[in-house]
Order: C-alpha cells, then structure tokens, then sequence
C-alpha cells in the first residue's frame, strides 16, 4: 500500500480513541493530520462501515469512536482500507520470451501473498487501545 490512507485512518481513530468523550469535527481531525477535511470525511465513511466510528451532522455535530479501542485491531483496519498489494503493483507487461519475464509474476505473487500475511499477522497482534498508549 504506496500511499498514506493507512496512517490517515490510524490517525483519525488514534484521535477518536484519545478524546474518545468528545464529538470530534472533520475540520478538527483535519488540522491535526494536516490534510484537507474532505480526505478525513472519506476515510470516516471507511470507519463508519466497518461500525467503528459514529458520526453525527449538526452545530453539535462530529464523530467518535463507537466501539473500544481494544475492539479494533490493526489488521482490521489495514484491511478495509487496503487498496493494493504493499510492495505495490506488478508489471504486467514482461517479455515472455524471456526466461524471467514469463515466470516473474507467479513469483512475485508468492512473495506478495507472504509478505502481506507476515504483515497482516503483526498488525492483528496490535489494538487501537495499545497504539494510543504510546501518546
């Protein structure tokens, strides 16, 4: 995963968990992370599907977390945000003359598929709650 979606959505839960008595604005979260409040909207949506997260519109209105913190693991969410391979994406257009242009994306998916389930497995080692610790 070559983009920042990942650390967005930690970020917006690390938040919610940390001023987890409070109805946090998109704007706010914004600020925070440093990227414009439409990108927390869109990853709060993400948040709000898997049922981690209730939002609310109004004057009053903003987010919080709906579950604990010790609910969501890390794997969880790498999960429902995860939008491509983490080493990336193949090159689909190799020689198949070649003797490793033909071969080189079935190896490739073995080593995607193992480095995502050695990935996969340390993040669901690690909760919401214990991430927020640190701060």
């Amino acid at each position: 995963m070559n983009n920042t979606r990942f650390a967005t959505a930690l970020h917006i839960l690390s938040l919610l968990s940390k001023y987890s008595t409070e109805w946090l604005s998109s704007d706010w979260m914004a600020s925070s992370i440093n990227v414009n409040p439409v990108i927390v909207r869109k990853e709060l949506g993400v948040l709000q599907e898997n049922g981690w997260v209730v939002s609310r519109k109004g004057k009053e209105g903003g987010s919080r977390l709906q579950v604990k913190g010790s609910e969501i693991r890390l794997g969880d969410l790498y999960q429902a945000i995860r939008n491509s391979d983490i080493l990336g994406k193949k090159n689909m257009n190799t020689n198949p003359k070649c003797p490793v242009g033909k071969e080189i994306n079935n190896r490739l998916d073995s080593l995607y598929s193992e480095t995502d389930r050695i990935v996969l497995a340390s993040l669901n080692e690690q909760t919401l709650e214990n991430f927020v610790d640190q701060f």
